[in-house]
């Protein structure tokens, strides 16, 4: 796939424990998004943070939290992020996704097999 120039990020933002037949939510989103041939997709897992519901999670060893916010980012052109995201309507129930235009400057695989690679 060649991505480069003008692009999308897609930014969604949940908690550990949410989840989708019987799966984490942010796997799923993940599995949807390769099926779907999206560009790229990464999921980072918060220390901290708070929503809409203002309540704190934290991975602090006094309270620890096991619903640690999850931010789950994908890139791609803004045609295939406009598609994608009508697939999230019937998957979050509570969090937040934004889309961003980015510019992308590199967009390179690793071709496995390879010496470096």
């Amino acid at each position: 796939m060649d991505l480069s120039g003008p692009a999308q990020r897609m930014t969604i933002f949940v908690g550990e424990q949410d989840s989708h037949g019987g799966h984490a939510l942010s796997h799923e989103i993940v599995r949807r998004a390769h099926a779907s041939a999206m560009a790229g997709v990464t999921v980072f897992r918060g220390v901290e943070g708070y929503g809409a519901s203002s309540h704190l999670h934290t991975a602090h060893i006094l309270s620890l939290s096991d619903d640690l916010p999850i931010c789950i980012v994908i890139v791609d052109s803004a045609e295939a992020i406009e598609r994608f995201g009508v697939q999230l309507d019937d998957l979050i129930e509570g969090g937040l996704v934004i889309v961003e235009d980015v510019t992308v400057l590199r967009y390179v695989g690793h071709n496995r097999g390879e010496a470096g690679a």
